[in-house]
This record gives C-alpha cells, structure tokens and sequence, in this order.
C-alpha cells in the first residue's frame, strides 16, 4: 500500500512476488484499461487505473495481505459501478510451491479477513458463509471487526447488495429457483422457541421441534426458497416433509408427485401453510416437546411465525 499511495503513473500493477511474465503480459492490460478504468484482473496480478484505486477506497488498510485482498477488490468493484475482466493476452504464470509453507498464523489472518469481507460486503448472505465456515463464525464472535470506514464507503459510492451480484453477475452460483425468499432461524411467534433437529449425526427422518433458539446452532439455520420449499440446515439437501401430519425431515425431491408433500406458502400474517392439505404448520405442546405438526388453521398464536431475514425477489 505505501507504494501505491507513492505512485505516480496512471496505472497500478499488483503482482505476487512467486509470478514469472511472459513476454508482452502488459500491453494488453495498459491497452483494455485505457478504455475502461475498472480492475481488469483478479488474484495475483491486477491492473487498474490509479485514480479508480483511490478513489474506491484502495485495499481495505484494516486487511493484512495473507489472502482474500483480492475478493474484497473484486466484490467492490461489481458492487460499486465497475467490472472485472481477465485478458488472455496477458500471460502471467503463478508459482505455487509444491507444499502450504504458510505459518498457523498466517492462515488465522486469512481468516480474519475473510470475516471481514463478509461482515462489510455480504449482507446478509455472510449467514450463509458463516455456517460453511465454523472457524469464521467462531472467529467473529470472538472479536467482531469494525467495518464501519468500510461501510461509509459502500455508501459514498452508492454500492449496490451482494443479492444484486448473485442475480445480475453470477446467477449460475445460486440457481434463482433456490434463491430464499426468507432465511435464518425459523421463531415460532407463540412460545418464543425455534424450529429445529435435536438428532446428531444423520438428520434423515428427524421430527422438526421447537427449542431455544442459539445462534450457534446450524441446526437451526432454514431457508424458505422461490420453489416453496423449507431447506434444513447447511447441507441444501434436506426439506421439510409431512408424515402423518407431523412435520419430519426428508430428502429434498426435485420433481414428481412427492414434491406437493414439501410445498409450504409463509403469508403476510405469519402462518405457514401446507399447499397440498391446506393446513397450517403449528407448534404443538405435548409433554417435554414441542413437535411440529399440520393443524386447522385458526390463527392462534402457535400458528405465527417468522424468518431472521427476508429477501427480496428483485433486490438492487
């Protein structure tokens, strides 16, 4: 970063310093920024207009340069009214050695980094990120980071939500039809508990059940998509099912008649209704649980409930 900020050319070139070049690696870069003053390449080699670099806030000073630089450029970049182009032209080798020889410590700034992109850049798809990434979550709970300059400037430069990049920039990434329309911990608004698995190890089968709610517990991370379906949990392949009205966990089904039995409709009012018996999800008191069943709809107040995170369908 010092050099940058000494630079006085009208182009910046980062480059790790394990790369090899080949010959005429920089016309093409020089020659496609000229026309266009957005970062022009990921990774180990970028190449920018030295005035676009400043003026988008450069590299995040609060990251260390042991990874995930090249993310935060790059999600800042689409976010925030440039682009992302690679030049074939351009032949850059990157010399990897033949085994990691990054320190523990290394790898824990890496991390920390990360957390840091996904706390300033992620929205709240970072939910998503943290149940793939345990030691992250863990990391941010620990010491959470503070974004705040960052975030000031997602909104001097008018950025745009990571929701606008995953369906307007690499929609192939999270297929529209499984995108949620809602997301989190799943509270059931009568007896203030959470939807959830109390089985470890394989949750195939496991009846769904009330039970205090904890950030922590990935078990109780759901995501009610476009399709209408109630994913379970990080894995994707589980949905909420009926077996003799009591609600279960089965594997998600992609097509046939079996797929009417984990069609759910969350409606303005807070219930969940069934589609294909028309009843509605309630959290039935019995003994030392709360199972979830399908009962007649009549609005008490076990038949209420709501999503951590609501998505919308066109968010810009």
């Amino acid at each position: 970063m010092l050099g940058a900020a000494r630079a006085t050319g009208d182009v910046l070139v980062f480059m790790d310093a394990h790369c090899e070049c080949h010959p005429g690696w920089l016309e093409p870069l020089l020659s496609r920024i000229a026309g266009d003053r957005s970062p022009v390449a990921p990774g180990e080699v970028v190449a920018m207009d030295r005035h676009y670099f400043q003026n988008t806030g450069a590299y995040d000073p609060l990251m260390s340069l042991q990874g995930g630089e090249n993310l935060e450029l790059s999600f800042k970049a689409w976010l925030c009214g440039g682009s992302i182009e690679i030049l074939p032209c351009s032949r850059v080798g990157h010399l990897y050695p033949r085994q990691d020889t990054r320190a523990p410590l290394d790898q824990e700034a890496t991390l920390q980094n990360k957390v840091r992109i996904a706390e300033t850049w992620l929205g709240s798809f970072k939910e998503t990120f943290y149940r793939h990434s345990p030691e992250a979550f863990a990391l941010r709970k620990a010491v959470k980071p503070d974004c705040t300059e960052r975030l000031q400037l997602q909104r001097r430069l008018g950025c745009r939500t990571f929701h606008w990049f995953l369906a307007n920039i690499y929609p192939e990434l999270y297929p529209s039809e499984q995108r949620p329309r809602f997301s989190g911990k799943l509270h059931n608004t009568g007896l203030g508990f959470c939807a959830d698995c109390q089985v470890e190890g394989d949750s195939l089968g496991c009846p769904v059940r009330l039970a205090p709610c904890r950030d922590s517990r990935e078990q109780q991370h759901l995501e009610l998509t476009s399709r209408k379906e109630i994913h379970f949990g990080s894995s994707q392949h589980l949905c909420f099912d009926v077996q003799r009205e009591q609600v279960i966990l089965q594997n998600c089904t992609e097509q046939g008649p079996a797929i009417h039995q984990q069609l759910w409709d969350f409606q303005d009012n807070g219930v969940i209704v069934h589609i294909l018996s028309g009843k509605c999800l309630e959290a039935v008191v019995q003994q030392d649980s709360k199972d979830l069943y399908l009962c007649p709809c009549d609005g008490k107040a076990s038949q209420l409930w709501r999503f951590d995170q609501v998505h919308t369908v066109d968010e810009r």
